[in-house]
């Protein structure tokens, strides 16, 4: 039943609003006769020892208990600390954690997503390296170490070897970090036996560094196997890294190749 609804209570000192609850009937007024320690019931009663009473209003009514308990949640969070409630209310899986707005946190800022991810073969990386170990890596120039750092876990990159085609497809399982501080399993990526030692070059240097993230790939081939469609409108980029998001024929064509459901992935 629609009988629920959402109130405040408001310091007539400084108008401040120290406390949202729910409840349906009288419940809005019941904290008027607490007694007890909380942060909220000395605050009522100190209002009243000024011979002033709290203001109480209802700010959303006619509302189911689980609509009623969404919205309290929502004021919770939004005052957070300013509050003298004791909990913070149901919901509170749904709602970011409060002293987190200076860093992104995944399911609240970003999503897993499907992206493209540009193998850039050459002196400081090899596409052998990658699916042998399980990574793949950028920088050298601080553009191309930003760009990897966009990957989050649990991304799925399709990557593309230029003049060849696409080689693999991969889910993202650690964040891109130095190379010099990554381990495959649990050994140095630089003690490996690499196809490419120069992966190593300004390693020391946190600005042109070769930047590694650690990849499990889903489906994989050799680039003499890349798969490739001429004249198909295929999307390929120059960027590290690109949104797969507006390329549906692209994706479509993945798919059907490596035979891999990306819905089923990016869950």
């Amino acid at each position: 039943m629609n009988n629920y609804y959402v109130y405040v209570y408001i310091d007539p000192r400084n108008f401040e609003e120290f406390y949202y609850g729910k409840g349906k009937g009288s419940r809005k007024d019941a904290h008027l006769s607490e007694d007890s320690d909380t942060d909220k019931s000395k605050r009522i009663k100190a209002i009243l020892k000024e011979g002033l009473e709290p203001i109480i209003r209802v700010i959303a009514r006619n509302l189911s208990e689980h609509d009623a308990l969404l919205v309290e949640k929502t004021l919770l969070w939004k005052l957070g600390k300013q509050l003298t409630n004791i909990s913070s209310g149901h919901y509170s899986d749904n709602f970011r954690p409060h002293d987190n707005l200076h860093k992104k946190i995944s399911g609240f800022d970003f999503k897993n997503g499907l992206y493209y991810y540009n193998v850039g073969e050459g002196i400081h990386r090899s596409w052998d390296d990658y699916i042998k170990y399980g990574f793949i890596s950028a920088g050298q120039a601080p553009r191309f170490r930003d760009a990897i750092l966009g990957f989050e876990v649990g991304d799925v990159i399709a990557a593309y070897l230029k003049g060849h085609g696409f080689v693999g497809i991969g889910q993202i399982t650690h964040k891109a970090q130095p190379v010099r501080n990554v381990l495959v399993g649990n050994t140095p990526l630089l003690q490996l036996d690499l196809e490419c030692p120069n992966i190593t070059e300004n390693s020391n240097d946190l600005d042109c560094s070769e930047y590694v993230a650690l990849v499990y790939w889903v489906s994989s081939v050799s680039k003499n196997d890349a798969k490739w469609k001429p004249k198909s409108g295929l999307f390929t980029s120059q960027l590290v890294r690109a949104s797969m998001d507006a390329q549906p024929e692209t994706v479509e064509y993945l798919a059907k190749e490596f035979v891999v459901n990306f819905n089923e992935l990016m869950v």
